[in-house]
């Protein structure tokens, strides 16, 4: 496709990490072509992706002559050029919101991610049954992060305060699926409250384009 100079690409799948980038893009009104990648047919693997993603995976962000892959920094990359405080302008707020992000990478989302793949993707992509041994493991683990989540949440409307940052995106990416993923947000009042607030979001449930570029 052509598309103009002073437009970004971004190559995504409705899975869980493009949806980060998705909903941060339309949240913003990013100048973006949103393309869709087939993973179905293995475009993600095809050599003219990889030259550009050597991993292999969805969200690719392409501005100019940068290809920016991982979810996380192609949120901060859109929230830096749009001047949005989704992400904090003060070095302590910055530390903050990275302070999340990672819990999100290497603490929960591994967890409620493992619930999301037994549930939802394995059905997507016809990959059988559901490991029932690593669901109520993952359940386990997930429930030990929503407490410490409900805790955190007790006197905030958002991670971070008043406002909406990218830790809530980051941390919060499973909830969407939470109904199919069997993710007891219900459990935890202040997460409960707390996804309710991002549910009223803009794009927050549907933050995939309709037409792909």
């Amino acid at each position: 496709m052509t598309r103009s100079p002073d437009r970004l690409q971004l190559h995504y799948a409705e899975t869980l990490m493009p949806r980060k980038a998705c909903f941060v893009a339309r949240h913003l009104g990013a100048p973006v072509d949103f393309v869709r990648v087939d993973l179905g047919k293995g475009e993600h693997k095809a050599p003219a992706f990889r030259a550009l993603n050597p991993n292999g995976k969805v969200p690719l962000l392409v501005d100019g002559d940068l290809a920016l892959w991982e979810s996380d920094a192609i949120m901060v990359h859109l929230a830096l050029g749009a001047g949005s405080d989704l992400w904090p302008s003060d070095p302590r707020g910055q530390v903050e919101a990275q302070r999340w992000l990672s819990w999100a990478a290497h603490e929960f989302n591994p967890q409620a991610g493992t619930l999301y793949f037994e549930h939802v993707i394995r059905p997507m992509f016809g990959m059988g049954e559901v490991d029932t041994a690593a669901e109520a493991a993952a359940l386990a683990r997930t429930r030990g992060g929503l407490r410490i989540l409900d805790a955190h949440m007790a006197d905030r409307t958002f991670i971070l305060g008043s406002s909406l940052s990218l830790a809530d995106v980051a941390v919060a990416i499973t909830f969407p699926y939470a109904e199919k993923a069997n993710i007891p947000l219900g459990d935890y009042p202040a997460v409960a409250r707390w996804n309710d607030r991002l549910r009223a979001l803009p794009h927050w449930d549907a933050p995939f384009p309709q037409h792909a570029a």
